[in-house]
């Protein structure tokens, strides 16, 4: 018998994740903002330590160029350890993530190989906290990080500015991170106007498209600063081409949404994916705030959207869902149906609402990627994926990279 749960999931994420309850909040927070006369704000939350937050302090100039706006800074600490399971690994990971970023949007990060000392840090963040009570914090951000970054210590512009007191900067970060997480984020480089959120440059493009069409462009401003790629629609010529190794879990909404994208670009690319599965975080005892749940979900969402991606009915398949799911990839594989199941079932849970805990609910996603229900049945018994799970996260950590997909 499905739980209560189970039963009216599908339907309220769906009305909570709809692009029209999305539109219907702009509207009225713009409806709020002009009956009050108030400008436009956005709030930046700026991570001194974390490579992401560097990207973002480096485009706050021109974003101010580009829009009117009142930007609102404020300097916070690391995201607590609820939300940043096997952190060493995923701070190494965002400093090669940000430095591949920086390449592709034309920005200049690169990885030193390791954190800026926590004198370095604790001294950028005095300054730059001065700097926000001086009205200077969009100027001197980008240059902090760079000197920062740049392995200089405390030299340049990071020597030069005047520094708040230990005492007013700890006061400042506390009040911002509770700020932070009141309004329900929990990561640095993160906007936040009128009710959402938008975390690191790639998520900029959604801003800057609300606030075009609001009107708060300047003159002959177009497009975004960084806007997303196109993905290839048509077959591509690759010297040495290599297989793409996917990373994924199918209780990761980004999994799912990339799903369909990773297997088009392996056929326009003439490449074999491997799949490689791992069981979610929360299933291996690591546990996920609500603030990481929500915001996840809902970007997820907006992604969707935008690349036309059907999303938002879902039926969370955390736990027996999920193990029944992988228990059935191997089938799937020896079928040459990899592909079939696995974007059967992400469309199934993540846009439809079906419950893959039960057999009526696994059996439809199963038929329609063309297994036998009988086979599967029998697969449901056999538990070699954990050993193979267990293998592909190893093997994801020895890559160097930190959670999926990948």
């Amino acid at each position: 018998m499905p739980s209560i749960k189970t039963l009216l999931m599908p339907a309220v994420s769906q009305r909570l994740l709809s692009r029209e309850r999305v539109l219907a909040l702009r509207a009225r927070a713009e409806k709020k903002r002009l009956a009050t006369g108030a400008r436009h704000v956005v709030h930046y939350f700026h991570q001194v330590d974390d490579p992401y937050s560097a990207l973002a302090a480096a485009s706050l100039p021109r974003l101010l160029e580009r829009y009117d706006i009142d930007l609102l800074a404020h300097v916070v600490g690391p995201p607590p350890d609820s939300a940043a399971p096997e952190r060493e690994r995923l701070v190494a990971y965002s400093r090669r993530d940000a430095a591949l970023l920086a390449r592709h949007h034309g920005l200049e990060f690169h990885d030193p190989g390791g954190q800026p000392s926590s004198d370095a840090v604790a001294q950028a963040a005095q300054g730059l906290v001065a700097a926000i009570v001086a009205g200077r914090f969009a100027a001197v951000a980008g240059p902090v990080s760079a000197s920062l970054w740049g392995g200089t210590g405390p030299s340049g512009e990071l020597g030069e500015l005047p520094l708040a007191t230990a005492a007013a900067t700890a006061s400042h970060q506390a009040a911002a991170q509770r700020l932070r997480q009141q309004n329900g984020h929990y990561l640095g480089a993160t906007f936040l106007y009128a009710g959402e959120w938008y975390w690191g440059i790639d998520r900029l493009h959604h801003l800057e498209q609300r606030l075009q069409a609001l009107g708060a462009q300047r003159p002959a401003v177009q497009g975004a600063l960084f806007p997303p790629a196109p993905d290839w629609d048509a077959p591509v010529q690759i010297s040495r081409p290599q297989p793409i190794d996917f990373f994924v879990s199918l209780r990761s909404p980004y999994s799912a949404i990339v799903a369909p994208r990773v297997y088009a670009l392996a056929r326009h690319a003439g490449v074999p994916v491997r799949l490689r599965y791992v069981l979610p975080m929360v299933m291996r005892g690591l546990p996920v705030p609500r603030e990481k749940r929500s915001y996840i979900s809902l970007d997820a969402a907006r992604e969707a959207h935008l690349r036309g991606i059907p999303f938002g009915r879902l039926n969370d398949p955390v736990g027996r869902p999920t193990e029944r799911g992988l228990a059935l990839i191997p089938l799937a594989q020896r079928s040459g149906r990899e592909e079939a199941y696995l974007l059967s079932f992400m469309r199934g849970v993540w846009a439809e609402g079906i419950d893959a805990g039960s057999d009526r609910g696994l059996r439809r996603i199963a038929e329609r990627a063309g297994l036998g229900w009988d086979d599967a049945r029998a697969a449901l018994h056999d538990e070699g994926w954990r050993g193979v799970a267990e293998a592909n996260r190893e093997a994801l950590f020895a890559l160097g990279l930190w959670g999926v997909p990948s």
